[in-house]
């Protein structure tokens, strides 16, 4: 993608399916071209989308917070390994599922209902969690802990279409990867915590009182997030932020098919290349993350605290790659070479640290891990933004939605293989079964080529042609 621009309206718009009778964004832009619709940036927009990252922090923080005390939990409720594997693979199932009719809500009913369910679905579980600290209560904390994966649905999606409602075309990319920050810093905290909270005492009643403390502290938390996004969540601003936005707005909601933009993106082959390729990188990152407390306390025994550390160092260093890649996007563009070379040193990473886990030194661990966590998880942002690049004017909230189901079926196949082969075989023997699907990946993003009339692109080569547009911005 050599010859990627700099958008100058926006990156993205919402409620912009059409049919052959609705005006496309070229004949808008037409229409207004002796006066521009008035686009305004709110201070709002921060607040709305700092919100929306605590609350998707809340959910993600529970996603881990069982597999990395996995040999704990496996005491406590008297349950097996993959048993427990399963409170962390139950977001991924219950996303596949429910993707494409909570996409269609987004589209269909808007950021701010949206939100609300989340934030009421993620309450809900927790509550459900604190009734469940007891030994034979295991079937109450999975209900609890399935009803959090039900509103992780609600959230996964939402990132580029607050960056597109409430964001100028020069901060999408940024915004966007704020809105995954929250997510990555939820798993860092889940890493983090709760082997602190939950010691791995002996006695049972005790256990049972450290286990409750923690659902406890989860619960006020996501109480009091949830009565914020009632307060405070707005469904848009009153004056878009660009003028795509603005276009969008004049475009009929009746004019939208959901059907028939899966099946665009669906004909879209350099938008299903990366579904693959998204699906295969962050697949990877889900089955590191359920399966580390395994993998350390197999060659540390004892070290369930540095196993959370080192989850910790994992997802920190994501998270300031994934702010480093935004604001790179957001300058530069150059979407497929950046994402080339974010996954070949992803794979570079998962290399060096499936070669040094079991060498005896937690220092080395700690590093490989954060090189490994700096661009895998940094990866995140990058394909959000290179889907709404491919895509447009597709929903935002349809492509990451797609991306995110192709993420959760592969985080599931490869966190039940790799188990398997840690079983029967080694760790080396299960981190190399994931290097050999990041070699794949590497090689799919290396050799697929982007339509160039397609997209951000043809949005603006016809802006160019109306005179809405500089040709040298192009």
């Amino acid at each position: 993608m050599g010859d990627e621009s700099k958008p100058v309206d926006g990156e993205v718009n919402d409620n912009k399916y059409f049919s052959k009778t609705a005006k496309t964004d070229a004949e808008v832009t037409f229409e207004h071209r002796s006066a521009p619709p008035e686009t305004r940036l709110y201070k709002k927009r921060w607040v709305i989308v700092l919100l929306f990252s605590s609350y998707s922090l809340c959910n993600s923080y529970q996603w881990i917070q069982y597999g990395i005390i996995n040999n704990i939990f496996m005491r406590f409720y008297g349950v097996d390994s993959f048993t427990i594997d399963w409170m962390s693979m139950i977001y991924m199932l219950t996303y596949i599922p429910l993707i494409f009719p909570v996409s269609w809500l987004l589209d269909k009913k808007g950021l701010r209902v949206i939100a609300l369910v989340a934030a009421a679905l993620n309450c809900t579980g927790t509550w459900i969690k604190v009734a469940s600290a007891r030994p034979d209560l295991f079937p109450v904390t999975f209900l609890g802990q399935f009803t959090c994966s039900v509103a992780q649905v609600f959230i996964l999606g939402m990132p580029s279409r607050i960056a597109s409602v409430w964001f100028g075309s020069e901060e999408v990319s940024t915004a966007c990867s704020i809105g995954v920050f929250g997510n990555q810093l939820g798993i860092a905290i889940g890493f983090l915590v709760p082997p602190i909270l939950v010691p791995n005492v002996d006695d049972l009643d005790e256990l049972a009182a450290h286990i409750r403390v923690m659902f406890y502290i989860t619960t006020g938390v996501a109480t009091f997030l949830f009565v914020l996004v009632v307060i405070v969540f707005q469904e848009r601003p009153e004056i878009p932020p660009t003028h795509a936005q603005a276009a969008a707005r004049q475009i009929s909601p009746e004019n939208y098919s959901y059907p028939a933009s899966i099946l665009r993106l669906l004909r879209n082959k350099a938008f299903i290349l990366l579904v693959i390729t998204y699906g295969l990188n962050v697949g990877c990152f889900y089955a590191v993350s359920t399966l580390l407390n395994r993998m350390i306390i197999e060659h540390y025994p004892g070290e369930e605290v540095n196993a959370g550390r080192i989850g910790l160092t994992i997802v920190i260093a994501g998270m300031v790659g994934s702010l480093i890649c935004g604001i790179w996007l957001d300058r530069s563009k150059t979407y497929k070479q950046t994402t080339l070379a974010v996954y070949v040193m992803s794979l570079v990473g998962l290399v060096l640290y499936a070669f040094t886990l079991d060498l005896g030194h937690l220092w080395v661990v700690f590093i490989t891990a954060g090189t490994l966590g700096f661009f895998m998880t940094g990866y995140l942002p990058l394909g959000f933004e290179f889907a709404v690049e491919l895509t447009y004017p597709e929903s935002e909230g349809t492509s990451s939605g797609l991306l995110n189901c192709s993420a959760q079926v592969f985080g599931i196949i490869f966190t039940i293989c790799q188990g398997k082969i840690m079983d029967s075989f080694n760790t080396l023997a299960g981190n190399l079964f994931l290097c050999a699907f990041l070699l794949i990946g590497t090689i799919i993003t290396a050799i697929k080529h982007r339509n160039k009339n397609t997209g951000l692109c043809k949005y603006r080569k016809s802006n160019i042609v109306l005179g809405r547009l500089q040709p040298e911005s192009f």
